[in-house]
């Protein structure tokens, strides 16, 4: 089953050659072309082309004025997804290389090399070995293509009449098995062996993409057999692995492929390559364990799903799929296999993703069921209700983490110790009072009795190890272990309407800015404010620093909130204006806890309260609270 390739794909563009003496010395230097690959796929052509033309959204294009031509009604279109663009006026059309050759008339090596380095990816002249292993690399993708069609193919024969009762039985349908390129691997020993010889493949590439193994007889025999086929495409378009499902008894039920020159298990995304696409405005992602719970959502309409490909989730994984989207559901069977899955996947979600501004959601399926068999058995609008009523990660793992500890028959004071350190072990101090009141319900006891409880116990056994947990983070990172709203909606803001820096620098200072990289890359744009006035302009301060690039990148490419609800110049002030208000409330509500504290520990030693503290905080409980609950509780602890 062919996949259908790309027009616009950069081997075969012709957008005019450029002029210059470089262009000779282009050919003279082997370029890799995984390499090439990477480099494309980290651009995104949409932030490139809009730092010199201006575009418009219309539907999933972006559209703006033609810079190779001159023209008043916009006909140059930017497909964010494919990664091209295409002038319907002068027929300019292409990648992200031939943009950049064609405007600034660049040889294809200069202008690989400006987006190289835009994306963190060196481009160095390819020595004779890495030109083997290119080599082989581009045979192993070969093998993968012809072992996909000849799974095809046999799924399609006489033999593949068991396979395809199965795929009929989980109700796939002919379209989703064309499009997930699901194939048969017959119950022969050589069959897929005397493919790939036939096509002159060499066994021992074969044997390196996994596809064969050699024989104790001497020879090879085919490593899948009598299993359905499953193959995993990376994000540019290539067969990189496969995973095979025993259509019987067989053990084990799922055979993957193990690393390879090409593939590393637990760094690739199942179905992302399709599910990018599908991420839409709401940038959201929907992870499962297995390749059938992702096909099955994706044929009941959830296109944004993918599988963590037969793996725990990992660290890689959620870097990768960090790029694509702003929230992510994951999804895991109701098992207790599953729910062991589900707590890896937090801790590591929460460590790798919510510190960098990714929200993580957690979809509660009914009791022995999985995403396949749900959605099968109840239908589209069921499993929506599931994501509509998914619970925040650090809610659903607090929900658990409380009914282990209500279950051990603890008494109420030891309850309220454990539950405090609880909160403040998994959650950021500003949200202390919120969680305190969602665990003393669980606990049934007083949020109180939770506050109290820190002087049950030396204090310093609750630091909260909530701000630490992050691999990636400083040792001397902030508590705030992802960066709050206002942190990326400031920073979209003022990346999209620099102009707007030296106004707000002062109300909303780079101090406020609790994560590390986001407060650099805010303190070095407000340094150079005077500098700033395009998008373009900010992208070439950090054009030495990568990984402020990368964020950059993602704030542009997910079109964050706070850039599409507020375009204008008008309305951004009046957004800042509230984040800068609501600053000052924060600021306020923190010196009301800082003096609550201080009250507190002076009114167990027996201390006095001071008339200047007991009046500070007087002051703040009103305003804070207009003389409510808070001013109440203050009066009483004075």
């Amino acid at each position: 089953m062919d996949r259908i390739v790309n027009p616009f794909h950069s081997g075969a563009l012709s957008t005019g050659t450029p002029r210059g003496p470089a262009n000779s010395r282009s050919k003279l230097m082997p370029i890799d072309e995984g390499v090439k690959r990477e480099i494309l796929a980290r651009t995104d052509i949409a932030m490139l082309i809009g730092g010199y033309v201006q575009l418009k959204k219309r539907g999933r294009d972006l559209v703006g004025l033609c810079p190779f031509h001159n023209e008043r009604t916009p006909s140059f279109h930017v497909h964010p997804e494919d990664g091209y663009f295409k002038c319907f006026g002068c027929g300019a059309a292409g990648d992200a290389i031939a943009f950049l050759r064609k405007l600034e008339n660049l040889d294809f090596l200069a202008a690989l090399r400006t987006l190289g380095a835009r994306a963190g990816v060196a481009l160095e002249e390819e020595s004779p070995q890495n030109a083997r292993r290119r080599s082989e690399r581009e045979t192993i993708y070969e093998a993968n293509r012809l072992a996909a069609r000849y799974f095809s193919r046999m799924l399609a024969s006489r033999e593949g009449a068991y396979a395809r009762a199965y795929c009929e039985e989980r109700g796939l349908s002919a379209a989703v098995i064309e499009r997930f390129s699901l194939g048969y691997a017959p119950d022969r020993w050589e069959g897929l062996t005397a493919e790939l010889a036939a096509a002159q493949i060499d066994p021992s590439v074969s044997v390196k993409a996994g596809l064969i193994k050699p024989s104790q007889r001497g020879g090879h025999y085919d490593f899948y057999r009598d299993r359905l086929m499953i193959p995993t495409y990376s994000t540019t378009g290539e067969i990189i692995a496969f995973g095979g499902r025993a259509l019987g008894d067989a053990e084990p039920k799922y055979l993957n492929t193990q690393t390879t020159p090409v593939y590393t298990k637990g760094h690739h995304v199942y179905a992302l390559n399709l599910a990018r696409r599908a991420v839409g405005s709401d940038g959201a992602l929907i992870v499962v364990e297995g390749y059938l719970d992702c096909i099955a959502l994706h044929q009941a309409g959830f296109e944004n799903a993918v599988a963590a490909l037969g793996t725990s989730f990992t660290e890689d994984q959620a870097h990768e799929l960090r790029k694509y989207a702003e929230h992510i559901f994951l999804c895991f069977d109701a098992d207790i296999a599953g729910e062991n899955a589900a707590d890896k996947a937090i801790n590591i979600a929460i460590r790798t993703m919510e510190h960098a501004g990714t929200s993580i959601r957690i979809v509660a399926l009914p009791p022995g069921s999985d995403p396949d068999t749900f959605v099968r058995a109840n239908g589209a609008p069921a499993f929506r209700e599931l994501l509509e009523s998914a619970k925040p990660s650090i809610e659903f793992k607090l929900e658990r983490e409380v009914a282990r500890l209500r279950d051990g028959f603890e008494s109420p004071a030891v309850l309220a110790r454990k539950g405090e350190a609880l909160i403040r072990e998994m959650t950021p101090m500003a949200e202390w009072d919120k969680w305190r009141v969602f665990v003393a319900q669980g606990l049934r006891i007083d949020p109180q009795d939770l506050r109290n409880s820190r002087f049950l116990s030396n204090a310093n056994n609750f630091v909260p190890r909530y701000a630490t947990t992050g691999a990636r983070m400083s040792r001397h990172a902030p508590l705030a272990t992802h960066p709050s709203a206002f942190e990326r909606e400031v920073l979209a803001i003022m990346l999209d309407d620099p102009a707007l820096l030296a106004e707000y620098a002062q109300l909303i200072p780079a101090h406020r800015f609790e994560h590390d990289l986001y407060r650099s890359v805010y303190e070095r744009m407000l340094a150079h404010a005077d500098h700033l006035g395009t998008p373009a302009e900010v992208f070439a301060l950090f054009a030495d620093d990568d990984t402020s690039v990368d964020l950059l990148s993602s704030l542009r490419h997910r079109a964050d909130k706070a850039t599409v609800k507020y375009a204008g110049t008008e309305e951004r002030r009046m957004h800042l204006d509230r984040i800068a208000a609501r600053l000052q409330l924060e600021d306020e509500e923190k010196r009301y806890q800082e003096l609550s504290q201080r009250i507190d520990e002076l009114a167990v030693s027996g201390q006095g309260v001071s008339p200047g503290l007991r009046n500070e905080f007087e002051v703040l409980a009103s305003k804070l609270k207009g003389g409510g609950e808070r001013k109440k509780h203050g009066a009483q602890k004075a």
